[in-house]
């Protein structure tokens, strides 16, 4: 389908570069101003074990590769950007495998952020890093329809400003729909670019409704099995006898929190 919907302003002139690189450094400072202001009010640490490096390596590795994608379009130096694809081929499925076994790793070391459902962090944070790894292969597969390949990395791109805004919005006030209000807030980004689209061209484009209509849908799914029989009875299973299964199951306030 996204084939037959393709036009020939998809493969038309390589320009209009401005709007998507500014998003492109917007997200990526929100995810790096997330994580840089708990480490330094001391609400994180490097004292964490090996797969949350390798973690942390792999995905801020990722903002260099997708910011220089845009620099390098920005510049019209077209075979550095080519460079920069080949690359993301390698890095996607990284981030992939790596996002999916940091999850883990998270909950049964902690049970993950005391303000989400454990099983809600579980589910909903990997099967969204998949769907990322997916609408980002599907905008590579479409790097000769300039329209389709930028439209879907930013749908891409928006699922991992989750954890940056999560650090960044008071999330224990907004208990117990702290996941929701974040996955929404990162929804934002392709809502700014299809209002962009709207005022530009006087249409949205047609890789938006499918990016973010994937993006809700992969997370209504997601919050369905969360909190289903199977999803709690696999949840428990993959953290029992560790101390992320020590925490409640639920969102909570540890005894004496304050902001």
């Amino acid at each position: 389908m996204a084939t037959a919907a393709a036009t020939p302003q998809d493969q038309a002139i390589r320009g209009n570069t401005r709007f998507f690189t500014i998003m492109a450094f917007v997200m990526s400072f929100i995810i790096v101003a997330g994580f840089s202001i708990h480490l330094a009010f001391g609400r994180s640490t490097f004292d964490v074990p090996w797969p949350y490096h390798v973690h942390g390596v792999i995905f801020m590795s990722w903002l260099g590769i997708y910011c220089g994608q845009h620099l390098t379009a920005s510049s019209g130096n077209w075979a550095l950007h080519a460079k920069f694809g080949k690359l993301a081929y390698l890095w996607v499925p990284l981030m992939v495998i790596f996002g999916t076994v940091i999850m883990f790793t998270v909950a049964r070391r902690t049970g993950g952020p005391f303000f989400f459902h454990v099983s809600e962090f579980l589910w909903s944070n990997t099967m969204l890093v998949w769907l990322f790894g997916g609408l980002t292969f599907w905008a590579l597969q479409r790097r000769r329809y300039t329209g389709w390949h930028r439209r879907l990395m930013l749908c891409g791109m928006a699922i991992l400003t989750g954890p940056g805004l999560g650090r960044l919005l008071p999330l224990p006030l907004m208990i117990p729909n702290s996941w929701l209000i974040t996955t929404l807030a990162t929804m934002i980004f392709p809502v700014i670019g299809m209002i962009a689209d709207k005022r530009s061209q006087g249409r949205v484009h047609p890789a938006y409704w499918w990016g973010l209509g994937l993006y809700v849908g992969v997370f209504a799914v997601s919050m369905l099995i969360a909190f289903s029989p199977f999803g709690i009875a696999v949840t428990e299973q993959v953290i029992a006898g560790t101390p992320g299964a020590e925490r409640p199951m639920e969102a909570f306030l540890p005894p004496g929190f304050s902001m």
